[in-house]
């Protein structure tokens, strides 16, 4: 019951933003954490646990799930309160700072803005370095931040505060590490080619040689999605289409019927809402809803689809399963499904299949279509892998030097050169790093389980490519994916579902030429 009330709460607070119905959602959401900081519950199913009694695998999964929930409740108070603060601290200073570009204050939508359009060197260079500033405003905060944060983990029993992350979610991070190790060994020499044709492409565009690209010059401020250098306009295809009516039809057309979550949803703009977009699970009982905001165009299509693969992931769970169970085997794993039909909508096999455009238009774009798909898959893995080895040295040894330690994962991973003469702390200027730790990693092994789920159903299922009226994909994915829900560890359910535990292989066959 206090789930569903903290999801409800949460729901309208998002639909309605008012400061009445947030603080209705942050009590709710306070009294639902409260249960696991209980101290005679945590020791009763550490005393369960510990005896080894229970056998019966699902009572094993449940047990397994819930101790770690009470573990990770299992801190002094004190130290809680005091991390809370220190994060509202530090996002005050995200939240209140401002670039300073030609004197003047600017958001980081001006600044990504310059980024994209200019071609004026000197005014690229002063962007990108003013939105750096922000590094200068927080860093101090964020090392003792870090600090603190690993003072709880070790309190627990963990080695630091990226272990237990990892840990408490069911990662295991050494396994972590070598799936994604395994991915910049497949990646890293045809990353390295288009990393070439993206700097000729530039050198060319700001009539510079290409030794005097900088990290200015990659149209954003992190280079963690691909550059436009193939030019496709995907909006022109959507601007008479209803995004939200083509995605019922599709999912309809695998077996998925969706319409009770649009029903529940809130797709389109209006005054007050949440402008993001996001997928829940109200009470694991059917009530799965999405909050968007729909307009005719590539984005929101591939939205939409994105949001209701997880919608339709918590929507087909197993209702015999215990209600612990009914939850997605990973984080990730909804991630996955989310990311594979969230890749459709720039996919001219699939737009051409729901009747958006016709054969010869897809031909026409085709080329440049994957192309374009494969840059931005490939730019962004490099940009994961970043931010963990980032943050797992970090949690590791803080002390070290953090800033020399940013670039030279940028310019292993990302293969860009680090300013002459920067000492900055730039890795203090990626909000995730203080505010949402230890998590980017799985948006990258979705994209990797993503490819590893779709080439087994093309392989195996006698699958189109574009999955369009494919009842054969809802059905697998229903009986081996969504129906065990968390009944398995995340790799045990792949491993029963492709035959494999998860591999970065097939997402290198799909994206590597």
């Amino acid at each position: 019951p206090l789930q569903r009330e903290a999801s409800i709460a949460s729901w309208n607070a998002n639909i309605n933003n008012t400061e009445e119905n947030w603080k209705i959602s942050e009590k709710a959401s306070f009294e639902l954490q409260k249960i696991f900081t209980d101290k005679a519950s945590y020791n009763e199913i550490k005393a369960i646990k510990e005896s080894g009694s229970v056998k019966d695998p699902i009572l094993m999964r449940e047990m397994d799930r819930i101790f770690n929930y009470y573990l990770s409740g299992q801190v002094d108070t004190a130290l809680i309160a005091k991390q809370l603060k220190m994060e509202a601290g530090i996002n005050v200073k995200y939240s209140n700072f401002r670039a300073m570009v030609d004197g003047k204050p600017v958001s980081d939508n001006v600044i990504e803005e310059i980024l994209k359009t200019s071609k004026d060197g000197k005014k690229l260079q002063e962007a990108w370095e003013a939105h750096k500033m922000i590094g200068t405003v927080v860093a101090d905060d964020l090392i003792k931040l870090v600090k603190h944060r690993n003072l709880i983990a070790t309190n627990l029993g963990f080695k630091n505060y990226h272990d237990m992350s990892l840990r408490l979610s069911g990662q295991d991070p050494e396994e972590v590490t070598r799936i994604l190790d395994e991915l910049d060994s497949l990646t890293r020499g045809n990353f390295a080619e288009l990393k070439g044709e993206i700097d000729n492409y530039f050198a060319k565009y700001y009539n510079i040689p290409v030794s005097e690209l900088r990290p200015w010059h990659y149209q954003n401020r992190f280079f963690q999605e691909a550059p436009a250098i193939y030019k496709v306009d995907f909006d022109k295809y959507y601007k008479n289409q209803d995004p939200a009516k083509l995605a019922a039809k599709f999912y309809d057309g695998l077996g998925l019927n969706v319409d009770k979550i649009l029903a529940n949803s809130d797709l389109y703009e209006k005054p007050g809402k949440n402008q993001h977009a996001f997928s829940t699970d109200i009470d694991r009982a059917g009530d799965v809803r999405t909050l968007d905001n729909i307009q005719p165009n590539s984005q929101w299509m591939g939205t939409i689809l994105h949001e209701l693969g997880h919608g339709v992931y918590s929507f087909y769970y197993d209702p015999q399963m215990p209600w612990e169970l009914r939850d997605a085997a990973h984080t990730f794993t909804t991630e996955a499904i989310a990311e594979m039909f969230g890749r459709l909508a720039t996919d001219p096999s699939w737009m051409c299949d729901m009747g958006i455009i016709d054969r010869k238009e897809a031909d026409l774009i085709k080329d440049d279509s994957f192309k374009a798909l494969r840059l931005q898959q490939l730019v962004f893995s490099r940009w994961v892998q970043v931010m963990y080895h980032f943050e797992k040295s970090m949690y590791e040894n803080p002390d070290q030097d953090l800033n020399q330690l940013w670039w030279d994962m940028v310019e292993k991973y990302q293969m860009i050169k680090k300013p002459e003469g920067r000492n900055m702390p730039d890795y203090a200027t990626k909000i995730h790093i203080a505010l949402y730790p230890c998590y980017y990693h799985n948006y990258l092994l979705g994209e990797v389980l993503a490819s590893q789920l779709y080439s087994y159903m093309i392989n195996n299922l006698n699958v189109t490519p574009s999955m369009v009226n494919q009842p054969a994909v809802g059905n697998y994915l229903k009986e081996k994916v969504f129906y065990p829900g968390a009944r398995y560890t995340w790799n045990d359910m792949i491993e029963k579902a492709t035959g494999e535990k998860l591999t970065a292989k097939y997402y290198a066959k799909q994206f590597v030429k």
